[in-house]
């Protein structure tokens, strides 16, 4: 996905605003409602029952995962800020990014010291940590 900058204010907001009326249903696994066993693990599996109801897409039935749901392409993957996610291990990473352009995600396996100091300087570069 090529990014393409907005260059005016108003284009960032339009893009905002995009993003974050986007409303996508939440899809269930069928008869999670019903069953505990499914209701603990409730994520997405195609009903392929040869009566299944929710297969048949009829009245009443959570809808399915369909490709209509997607997001367009210019939006997709970005952050309801506007901005390009990028995951940050280590002080080499930041070198390369555009603050303009990226929000910083500290990477999960790095330390509480290493966490400190990337958070410190990314936001002296004037990056947007996500989760510091």
């Amino acid at each position: 996905m090529r990014y393409e900058r907005p260059e005016k204010l108003r284009d960032v907001r339009r893009l905002q605003r995009s993003i974050a009326s986007k409303k996508k249903p939440y899809f269930v696994r069928y008869l999670s409602w019903r069953f505990w066993k499914f209701e603990r693990r409730d994520y997405w599996r195609k009903p392929k029952g040869i009566d299944n109801k929710m297969r048949l897409q009829l009245k009443g039935y959570p809808p399915i995962v369909k490709s209509g749901y997607g997001t367009s392409r210019n939006i997709r993957g970005l952050h309801p800020s506007g901005l390009q996610p990028l995951v940050v291990s280590s002080m080499r990473d930041l070198e390369g990014a555009d603050p303009e352009r990226h929000i910083i995600y500290i990477s999960s396996t790095v330390g509480l010291r290493k966490r400190v100091e990337l958070a410190k300087a990314a936001e002296e570069k004037g990056f947007r940590v996500a989760n510091a």
